[in-house]
């Protein structure tokens, strides 16, 4: 099975709201939930909606505003139910 490509933004205006707050989030959500052979994490350069704060993209669907905060609450009710 081809892993499938997870992009999170490391754009400057990205990188400025807390990117690299977010990332070890993602990756340690990817080993919880066991999803190393499912999904690639990669970086990104500009996603294109700066303006929407930190960006992801899962398949052809972006996500905006990510934080910190929501990123879990994000991943596990709107990215998870998607590979598992």
């Amino acid at each position: 099975m081809e892993k499938e490509n997870l992009y999170l933004c490391m754009g400057s205006a990205c990188h400025q709201l807390g990117v690299y707050e977010v990332l070890p989030k993602l990756q340690s959500m990817i080993t919880e939930y066991h999803l190393e052979d499912k999904v690639e994490l990669k970086g990104s350069f500009c996603l294109e909606t700066c303006s929407d704060g930190i960006v992801m993209k899962f398949r052809e669907k972006v996500f905006i505003k990510i934080s910190p905060d929501n990123i879990e609450q994000k991943f596990t009710q709107e990215i998870l139910p998607n590979i598992v």
